[in-house]
């Protein structure tokens, strides 16, 4: 058996009792409607206040930003997902996105190339401190305010990039409003296939959709709002952002009611005995796990949970195919848990996550229940997604002792350190 005790990094430890939710909501079909009409209104807004009401553009930057740090104030103050107010961000912020690079272009003459390099580079340096510090960049585990604040300056300044790209292909390429918006539609479906089919990471696929439904919003905006002239349908500014404030109202309302965009999950009681969080799949039943829990149950009292994530291959399933999965996680489950009784010396539950990814799976499970350990089991890093992912390492950085057991090693891998 091949095991790895990894010490655990508690300046980053969720704390025991949180109250916090996630505080975005779920990826769905919704998610993305919503996000393309959000950028259309953050297009057509912005020169409806800028040129109808003729603010001009620093009076209309001045205005939006501050009732987008109000929305934010509210927005970091509740606990958790709450759909009126996570959206009115982002209207709010699509519009200063926008204002951003308007700004550089016209009031200080930036170039759009510039603008592009400098915005990309700025993205990456807050993903770079996003995970640094947190050992993630999923929008699926926004549990804390430091994990929050990050994902609105992400958000910010994809919105911007996306205005200084877009605006640099369009002017570069001059396909007009309508061609525009099928091209910028078309790379969001090559990113999609790109993820479905040859397994592109969920969250450089997500990110990188995210940045393109910007231009692609403000394409639509703009064909609907422009005069016939300049190659649009001639609605004004004034009908096209009413129209689609409105159908975000009706979205928006919907999925408040419905909570359509909510993954409701049941909070585990802890018992007396010390929490043992399992983690497999593949190796939910081999002898090198049964050995762990053998041990670990040998140390002293201890209650196990074996934790299995989505079988699925990628991210952001249909409704039917997750069900499919999660019946094949059962599966698993049906077969690993007689096992895992044995070897732990009394009864152990377990749970099939909706998360494909591992660390996601776990951080919700940590965020539903009081585990005081972890026990991962993944395959041989020959073939070891997880060990590719750096998944061990990553997890300890959750704050809880995390011992890594290896199927299949013939010979023991042994790193002992101590829990801090």
């Amino acid at each position: 058996m091949g095991t790895i005790a990894t010490r655990a990094e508690p300046r980053t430890a969720l704390p025991r009792g949180r109250q916090m939710l996630n505080k975005v909501p779920e990826v769905t079909l919704y998610f993305w409607i919503i996000k393309v009409l959000c950028t259309t209104v953050g297009e057509t807004a912005s020169d409806y206040l800028n040129t109808n009401l003729n603010l001009g553009l620093t009076n209309t930057t001045y205005m939006t930003a501050s009732l987008l740090a109000v929305t934010l104030a509210f927005q970091f103050r509740v606990r958790k997902y709450v759909a009126g107010i996570y959206w009115l961000g982002i209207v709010l912020i699509s519009v200063v996105g926008t204002q951003i690079t308007d700004n550089l272009t016209d009031n200080f003459g930036v170039s759009l190339i510039t603008t592009t390099i400098v915005f990309s580079v700025v993205l990456s340096i807050v993903f770079a401190v996003w995970y640094a510090s947190e050992r993630t960049l999923s929008i699926h585990t926004i549990y804390t305010t430091r994990r929050e604040a990050c994902y609105w300056l992400a958000v910010l300044f994809t919105f911007a990039l996306g205005t200084a790209a877009g605006d640099l292909a369009a002017e570069r390429i001059n396909l007009g409003y309508w061609l525009s918006a099928i091209m910028f539609a078309g790379a969001i479906a090559a990113v999609a296939t790109a993820h479905y089919r040859f397994r592109l990471n969920a969250v450089a696929a997500f990110w990188i959709a995210y940045i393109l439904t910007r231009p692609l919003g403000a394409s639509l905006g703009d064909f609907l709002s422009q005069a016939r002239a300049d190659g649009g349908l001639g609605l004004g500014t004034t009908v096209t952002s009413a129209l689609f404030l409105s159908a975000i109202l009706i979205v928006v309302a919907y999925l408040s009611i419905t909570r359509r965009d909510v993954i409701q999950t049941a909070h585990r009681h802890a018992g007396p005995a010390a929490q043992v969080l399992v983690v497999a799949h593949k190796t939910a039943a081999t002898p090198a796990l049964l050995d762990a829990i053998r041990e670990r149950a040998a140390r002293g009292p201890a209650e196990f949970h074996l934790l299995v994530p989505n079988p699925a291959e990628h991210a952001e399933v249909t409704d039917a195919e997750r069900r499919s999965k999660i019946t094949e996680g059962e599966h698993v489950l049906v077969l690993a848990l007689p096992l895992v009784d044995r070897a732990a010396g009394g009864r152990a539950d377990g749970t099939v996550s909706i998360r494909h990814d591992p660390m996601d799976a776990i951080e919700e499970t940590l965020q539903s229940g009081d585990f005081d350990e972890i026990i991962l089991s993944t395959l041989p890093r020959s073939i070891s997604r997880w060990l590719h992912v750096d998944l061990p390492h990553r997890v300890a950085h959750l704050g809880l002792p995390v011992t890594t057991v290896v199927a299949g090693e013939r010979a023991p891998m042994v790193v002992s350190e101590q829990a801090a």
